[in-house]
């Protein structure tokens, strides 16, 4: 069961897409839930540093803090009126300290939901991302910047491929996909119809021993890369929300995503729970 939810906050817009999504998805499970804002420093160039007035850096830092407080209030307002129970953290700490922050704060919930990264300059929104699903051993939703609604569970995409990180994305999905009406099971194929395997069927027999309704499908995808075949399906079957492994590695201690993670949440156009 889902019982508790970490949420990363946007500092920068009010309409806060995963804050919004985290809060109904509380509700749904009747979790407690808390928000994490981020005073990040001021990023300026090495060589200009020396020449800017120290209340010029000052003012910079105490914008930022006020913007993280600010987002924090309007989380822990809109909560409280959702009848959730609801803490909130401004974390003072830029770049990869903030994620790896986050990261560590997620390993004590069940569940950590973040923006999807929009290539702000600074890369903190996906280091954020990162963060979540490689430092906190936690699922992750990632929600597109996009997203209108809240969460919405009438037909999720089962992205198979019969590995580690899928079958952990699967493990981890369970309590939504006990709650949707629909659940495809997805295995994309470099060649369709060049094996006789029935790939995802054995995944999709297990689900359906949860009392889940499932399909499995193959697609293929000789023409175009794997990550758009899937978004291109989940368009074409109006899916509400995705699952999948996440994969990614570790260098010197800097991630690096796979490549279909990668362009997912580049161009993802539905919330996806990611697990590694």
């Amino acid at each position: 069961m889902i019982k508790d939810v970490i949420v990363s906050l946007s500092a920068t817009n009010k309409r806060d897409p995963a804050a919004d999504y985290a809060i109904s998805l509380a509700a749904l499970f009747g979790a407690h839930i808390a928000g994490v804002a981020y005073a990040q420093d001021p990023l300026l160039p090495t060589a200009v540093v020396g020449q800017i007035p120290e209340d010029f850096i000052h003012d910079l830092r105490r914008a930022a803090e006020t913007g993280a407080r600010a987002a924090a209030a309007r989380f822990d307002k809109a909560a409280v009126k959702a009848g959730l129970s609801v803490e909130t953290h401004v974390i003072g700490e830029s770049g990869s300290r903030a994620a790896d922050l986050f990261g560590e704060i997620a390993r004590r919930f069940d569940l950590s939901v973040v923006g999807q990264p929009q290539g702000d300059r600074d890369g903190v929104e996906e280091l954020i991302a990162e963060g979540a699903l490689f430092e906190s051993g936690r699922p992750a939703i990632v929600v597109p910047y996009i997203q209108r609604e809240g969460l919405k569970l009438d037909r999720a995409l089962v992205c198979w491929d019969g590995s580690r990180a899928a079958a952990r994305a699967v493990g981890d999905a369970l309590p939504f996909l006990t709650r949707t009406k629909n659940v495809h099971v997805v295995t994309v194929l470099p060649d369709h119809g060049k094996s006789d395997e029935l790939a995802g069927v054995d995944v999709g027999q297990h689900l359906a021993r949860h009392g889940i309704k499932v399909e499995v499908h193959r697609i293929a995808a000789a023409d175009i890369d794997v990550a758009s075949a899937i978004l291109s399906y989940a368009a074409d079957q109006s899916a509400d929300f995705l699952v999948m492994g996440g994969y990614g590695h570790s260098r010197l201690r800097e991630f690096v995503l796979g490549g279909v993670t990668r362009t997912i949440l580049q161009s993802m156009t539905l919330p996806a729970l990611m697990s590694h």
